[in-house]
């Protein structure tokens, strides 16, 4: 064997993957957000005052919470993609998630009368919200299994909640824009139960889809 083709045998395994997993992550997921959105456009819609609320707090509140459980959640899937790849500081971000919707429920609970408190966190549309942000999740979560699949993640059941958190935040973002209940109170209760089912079904599929 010549020299040259010696060296290039030996660095081949060392050579940087053309497409790392977060430009997989990124494009497997389009067709599942635009699946989604159109589902939502479809079915139920943007709320007939969505522009008026855009400065109201609490309704824009929804979609920094939403898509921050979004953003932390993804950074942690791409970790958890790859081999004891160090995870710690983005599991730090995702646990300051609740934290904030801690803080923002606490803040509800001191500017409302105790009379209002279960009516704003019972709401009007519980079940709407039980039903639609799973339904726009999954199409998103599908394209995520699917992305990840290309990753090696090392606990594929953990990696496949991850992924769930990420799905449903995303849906969850999506139904706010239709969602007439603002308070962190509801959001607290509703947005995170619907969640967790996403996340709950990213666990079992994530527990064999990858496996390897």
């Amino acid at each position: 064997m010549k020299t040259d083709d010696l060296i290039r045998a030996l660095t081949s395994d060392l050579a940087v993957p053309r497409t790392s997993i977060e430009q997989r992550f990124a494009t497997a997921l389009m067709p599942g957000v635009l699946a989604a959105l159109v589902l939502f456009a479809v079915t139920i819609g943007p709320r007939p005052d969505f522009l008026a609320m855009t400065g109201d707090a609490r309704f824009v509140f929804k979609f920094v919470i939403t898509l921050l459980l979004a953003l932390c959640s993804a950074m942690l899937v791409w970790r958890l993609a790859r081999p004891a790849a160090p995870a710690r500081l983005q599991m730090v971000a995702l646990a300051a998630v609740p934290v904030v919707l801690a803080a923002a429920v606490i803040a509800e609970l001191i500017a409302l009368p105790r009379p209002l408190w279960t009516t704003r966190l019972i709401g009007s549309n519980s079940l709407l919200c039980l039903v639609s942000i799973p339904a726009f999740a999954l199409p998103m979560l599908s394209a995520a299994i699917y992305a990840l699949r290309h990753g090696a993640p090392t606990r594929p059941g953990f990696t496949g909640i991850v992924a769930g958190l990420f799905a449903g935040a995303v849906g969850a973002a999506i139904y706010a824009a239709h969602c007439v209940d603002d308070s962190p109170l509801f959001v607290a209760l509703w947005y995170s139960l619907a969640i967790a089912i996403v996340a709950a079904i990213g666990g079992v599929v994530g527990r064999f889809a990858l496996r390897w």
